[in-house]
């Protein structure tokens, strides 16, 4: 399967719209330079995804840069295991940040240093007030917040109390760096945010050097400005925050790119916040961040989901100022147009019925050509095993047949894919009355599945030969919760409330061509008849185990038309 980037073809979006007339004017230069700004505190989701394609997207269309720094500001919830998971998940979309790698941590001595000016300069202050106390004086979204007694300390007091925080002279909590603002403004976070909080643990990078750590608002920005980034590009929830990002530049006299915010991507069926999905982790509800129901971008990959697929999706559902909720159904349409077009098909048999054709030779194997991929005929073909015995799906046997059944039934004719037509003469059953055994007839004459005598069929079913098939575990998959959005708690439920029990089931016994008992951790493929599968990273050359990707109905297309669309 391709997963090479393609260029954007989608209609312009508004900030694509925003940046060309910025280069029109001259602004910036005509430079335009992006960044993906992820926290290394967990893995990324579907809604990074989209966040990385608009910001090196935007980059790659006009000509720019776009550099990967990672906001390392949290030492108590930050990990080497998350910075690496996050670089390895933007190369397997397929973007590459080159040379320009970046750590706010980085800048942790240059942070220090403005932070020190701000002091000087009279805007900004040590306050020694507690949690409780904080809450009290901060106001509410009617009524304006009241100065710190604090608000008031020289700035020699303000000066000698933040380097002694710096040399760890005090405890966790006992004061904070304020911005000097209004705490009676109508934005609360321009109600003196916090700048520097003392936090006595050691980075990941930068060991024990430091025990004051700057707040993200107050790192965000001038990490734009010391990267000479044009355009900063956001989520809706920071629209609040850009006063705050623009007064820092504005009052450290430093360059200052133009932040942008656009909708955040809400998916239907999922939940997109780190901390939710740290919960699901932690408390053992899935196994790992990498789990296929996640919405990770490790656990779509694990699934099987392609990079180009999940391109596409970000592309559809474009960018906007408005927040809405994206089906699911889309993203998985985008993910059966990329594997429909690009995945080889083979047969595999996941609820397995033994078929054995009474009157074909005991020790006779045949070999049928299969095509690789009817969507591709670059995809060649391969030779299957044909023998006595076969397995067949169990749903494609029904004792007591509707006529408008066109598979398997008692006294029915129906073709075995490339191979023969076959009869069913007989049902065995097991002391419990339960189908183990159909005996069935062929006809030597409809060798490659067509007849001489020109009768047809209307059933044709997929098998696999029972000495030839190998064994392997599949695993289906559907959503992780019940609810459209889990998140919905008017009814005081919990998200978790919501998890879906049947989200996994696993069947141990399933049957597959042998080709399929050779393929790596990775592969995917179709199934025919079936749906979309992945080797998952669990196989073994004893015992592959195969994730099923997606089904073969496209709810999408339904959706659509019901919509009214094309």
């Amino acid at each position: 399967m391709s997963d090479n980037i393609t260029e954007s073809t989608g209609p312009k979006n508004f900030i694509a719209a925003i940046i060309e007339k910025d280069n029109e004017t001259g602004k910036y230069d005509g430079r335009v330079a992006t960044r993906f700004p992820p926290e290394p505190n967990g893995y990324l989701h579907i809604g990074h995804a989209k966040s990385i394609c608009l910001n090196f997207g935007l980059a790659k269309n006009f000509g720019g840069t776009c550099n990967l720094r990672f906001d390392d500001t949290n030492p108590a919830k930050e990990e080497v295991e998350y910075v690496e998971s996050i670089k390895d998940d933007v190369r397997w979309l397929g973007f590459d940040w080159e040379e320009r790698l970046y750590y706010s941590s980085d800048y942790f001595g240059q942070l220090y240093d403005f932070a020190v000016q701000l002091i000087k300069d009279g805007k900004a202050y040590v306050d020694s007030l507690s949690a409780e106390e904080t809450r009290e004086y901060r106001g509410t979204l009617t009524e304006p917040g009241k100065d710190s007694p604090y608000r008031t300390r020289s700035i020699d007091e303000n000066l000698d109390l933040f380097e002694r925080m710096k040399n760890g002279e005090f405890a966790n909590g006992e004061h904070l760096l304020r911005a000097k603002i209004d705490m009676a403004s109508p934005n609360m976070i321009m109600r003196d945010p916090a700048l520097y909080r003392i936090r006595k643990v050691d980075h990941h990078r930068t060991g024990d050097k430091w025990c004051i750590y700057p707040m993200y608002d107050f790192t965000h920005c001038i990490s734009d400005s010391i990267e000479k980034i044009t355009h900063s590009v956001c989520t809706l929830e920071f629209e609040n925050n850009r006063p705050l990002y623009n007064w820092v530049l504005e009052n450290l006299g430093i360059y200052r790119p133009q932040q942008i915010e656009f909708a955040r991507l809400n998916l239907s069926y999922t939940v997109m916040s780190k901390r939710r999905l740290i919960q699901l982790v932690e408390e053992g509800y899935v196994s790992g961040w990498d789990d296929p129901r996640m919405s990770t971008i490790s656990g779509m990959r694990r699934r099987g989901y392609s990079p180009v697929a999940i391109r596409n999706f970000c592309e559809r559902i474009g960018v906007a100022k408005a927040t809405n909720m994206v089906d699911f159904a889309l993203l998985e349409f985008s993910v059966r147009e990329d594997l429909n077009a690009h995945s080889s098909r083979y047969m595999g048999v996941i609820n397995p019925l033994k078929v054995v054709i009474e009157n074909y030779p005991e020790d006779k194997t045949e070999e049928f050509e299969f095509q690789n991929n009817p969507e591709d005929p670059e995809a060649g073909t391969r030779m299957v095993p044909f023998s006595k015995v076969l397995y067949i799906e169990r749903d494609d046997f029904m004792e007591d047949a509707p006529k408008k059944f066109f598979r398997l039934a008692p006294g029915r004719e129906v073709r075995l894919r490339y191979a023969y037509y076959v009869k069913c003469t007989d049902v065995i059953k097991d002391e419990n009355g339960e189908v183990v055994e159909l005996r069935c007839t062929y006809d030597p004459d409809t060798r490659g599945g067509w007849s001489k005598d020109g009768r047809k069929v209307k059933g044709t079913l997929h098998w696999v030969s029972v000495a030839h098939a190998k064994e392997v575990e599949v695993r289906l998959y559907e959503h992780l919760f019940t609810r459209e959005n889990p998140m919905d708690n008017k009814d005081g439920s919990d998200f978790k409330d919501h998890i879906n029990p049947d989200s996994l089931k696993v069947l141990p016994k399933c049957y597959v061509e042998p080709i399929l008992g050779e393929v790596e951790p990775g592969f995917r493929c179709q199934f025919e008849r079936v749906g979309y599968f992945c080797v998952d990273k669990d196989s073994t050359p004893e015992k592959p185990v195969f994730n099923r990707t997606s089904t073969l109905r496209d709810t999408w297309k339904k959706i659509e038309k019901k919509q009214g669309g094309k």
